[in-house]
């Protein structure tokens, strides 16, 4: 089996967006009420025989990196966790302020994930799920465990701690 993990390049791009469509159900994610193109963002990917099996991918805004999209088809070969720390490292080594992200309401065991990582709730984005929908209506109604999506969660590590 071969195996390879690294950073995104441009010969990837059409199969991370068909990725993207596939789990995502377009090729547009949703954060805080603003479209986002993951396959024509930074991220990282990982291939075993020719088959995305992780993929992450992330923009630069301002002093921040924000976390758009992370997946791993193939779950707790902790494919997820090591693309996670690679972010971190790659948000460290930027310099930026903090790395950040959005998920629904429904995603509980992603938000017991990003914490165990280190992430805090800093927000809850009240009904912008609801909007969203208004722009890309492939996002379902009803989530993970029969749980209504409405709401978005935003978790931040702060990677640059205040002196107080």
């Amino acid at each position: 089996m071969s195996m390879s993990r690294r950073q995104i390049q441009d010969e990837d791009r059409q199969a991370v967006a068909e990725f993207i469509e596939k789990h995502w159900y377009s090729k547009v994610v949703m954060s805080q009420g603003k479209p986002y193109y993951p396959h024509e963002q930074d991220g990282f990917i990982e291939w075993r025989d020719r088959i995305i099996v992780g993929l992450l991918t992330w923009v630069r805004e301002g002093d921040d990196l924000q976390i758009l999209t992370l997946n791993s088809v193939l779950e707790g070969q902790g494919i997820g966790s090591a693309m996670m720390l690679m972010a971190i490292e790659e948000a460290r080594r930027q310099n930026a302020r903090k790395i950040w992200l959005t998920t629904s309401n429904d995603n509980l065991s992603g938000i017991g994930f990003y914490q165990r990582l280190g992430f805090r709730m800093t927000a809850v984005n009240v009904g912008v799920v609801d909007e969203a929908r208004k722009i890309k209506p492939q996002i379902p109604e009803i989530g993970h465990a029969g749980i209504p999506i409405h709401d978005e969660i935003v978790l931040e590590l702060n990677l640059k701690p205040s002196l107080h």
